[in-house]
């Protein structure tokens, strides 16, 4: 029964967050939230208006001031979205600062810790079934590495694998900056698309990736992967991989509907070397588990001959099977280790590959992180040196091939990887460079 007038007044009154929430409350109260003479004076006091001189006519003049009431006569939240855009651009910039600096070990950005702290960054998963309902999973745990992070998301309230048919996966950040991380979850938050998943059918698209007395563990790329209890067959865990390059990107700048799309690559061509686009490849190459690492290096200086180009593929030999002295041990047992409030446990013969392929000017080129699995080959090892069991490691995208030999060494108990191949895609190399092969 309250006028609406003494309504806006008192809403005028409020922070910006709990004007949001206000108009949340039914229909009545959106319109009144919605007020401009509101929005446009916290938008005002936020954002000052740039100064401009303009030179008229003293006819011009006496208009001008006519239209200066014409330019509050907006359509109704007009300077509620302008507030709201403003903000939005603003964390753009701010994160886009701030991984700006690279790092030359990786050539990728050294500050990622950072821009993720100061722009409250977090991951949710959306799990959609087949009435329509949307079931969100936001409770994660983190573990960051050199460059990627893995998010566990566990619950004991999993809808029924059965009904389910997307996975969405979400960066999320504070629609306004400076929120604490205390404050009510329900601040308004705005959601970036990272990828989405389709579980229908989860057991016979997804690659299994191996199995211990409670789980079995199966991937979708690009790097998630679920652990589905054994003897129900429903969702113990989600866990993803992301790879730091373009990560905060897609996870702050993307929308609730569509993927952040990076700017292409512009070519720079060189017309004097005739092999442009075939060496000075950096690779570094992280395999890890998820709480423990097992191999990190750094291999320079990589190339491909004309006659290595078959198939449509340019060939990276980064350890050769003949040359013993690049052979590498891995640290330890390799094994995805997982755990739930009441349960933990450890799949074997997984691991989680990170690559980070760089061009001759530092770059990040091909870029992946995704869990892949070890399988025991048929063929055993006519190596004079080594005569264990032959184990192989298989990752296949778009845009190349990762091959990986390794053999058990029973004397020392340890793994050692004997061929390691990356396959470049021609088609990739031509978009990059401008070249043609």
């Amino acid at each position: 029964s309250m006028p609406s007038e003494m309504l806006v007044k008192i809403l005028s009154y409020l922070d910006v967050s709990s004007l949001l929430s206000v108009g949340c409350v039914n229909r009545h109260f959106y319109h009144l939230a919605n007020d401009n003479g509101i929005w446009r004076k916290i938008y005002s006091s936020c954002f000052q208006p740039k100064r401009t001189i303009w030179k008229m006519k003293c006819e011009q003049t006496e208009n001008a001031s006519l239209n200066c009431t014409a330019l509050h006569d907006r359509e109704p939240g007009y300077w509620k979205k302008e507030y709201i855009f403003k903000q939005i651009d603003a964390v753009k910039t701010r994160v886009m600062r701030l991984i700006k600096p690279v790092d030359p070990y990786t050539g990728l950005p050294c500050r990622n810790k950072e821009a993720m702290k100061a722009c409250d960054l977090s991951w949710i998963v959306v799990l959609k079934d087949r009435n329509g309902k949307e079931h969100v999973m936001e409770k994660a745990n983190l573990s960051f590495k050199d460059t990627s992070v893995a998010i566990l998301w566990y619950s004991t309230n999993w809808p029924r694998l059965d009904n389910l048919l997307a996975l969405k996966l979400f960066g999320v950040m504070p629609l306004l900056p400076g929120q604490s991380r205390d404050s009510s979850k329900n601040r308004p938050r705005r959601r970036s698309l990272i990828a989405e998943y389709h579980l229908a059918n989860l057991t016979e698209s997804s690659v299994a990736l191996g199995a211990d007395n409670l789980v079995q563990l199966f991937s979708l790329n690009p790097g998630l992967f679920i652990g589905l209890w054994k003897e129900k067959n429903e969702i113990a865990f989600v866990m993803v991989s992301l790879h730091y390059h373009q990560l905060l990107e897609r996870s702050a700048l993307g929308s609730a509907t569509v993927q952040y799309a990076p700017p292409p690559h512009k070519p720079v061509l060189d017309d004097i070397d005739s092999e442009y686009g075939l060496h000075d490849y950096n690779l570094h190459l992280d395999i890890h588990g998820v709480r423990c690492n097992y191999l990190c290096g750094t291999f320079k200086s990589l190339f491909c001959r004309k006659g290595d180009i078959a198939n449509g593929y340019l060939k990276l030999t980064v350890v050769s099977l003949k040359d013993n002295a690049k052979h590498l041990p891995l640290v330890g047992t390799p094994g995805l280790s997982w755990e739930t409030d009441a349960f933990k446990g450890n799949v074997k013969h997984c691991y989680v590959m990170d690559v980070t392929l760089s061009d001759e000017a530092g770059k990040p080129f091909w870029c992946f992180s995704a869990p892949v699995c070890m399988k025991l080959s048929s063929k055993a090892s006519d190596l004079y040196d080594y005569m264990g069991h032959i184990y192989t490691t298989h990752y296949k995208d778009p845009d190349g091939e990762v091959c990986v030999e390794l053999v058990w060494l029973e004397e020392t108990r340890e793994y050692l990887i004997i061929n390691l191949v990356l396959y470049i895609s021609t088609k990739k190399i031509n978009n990059w460079y401008g070249t043609n092969y």
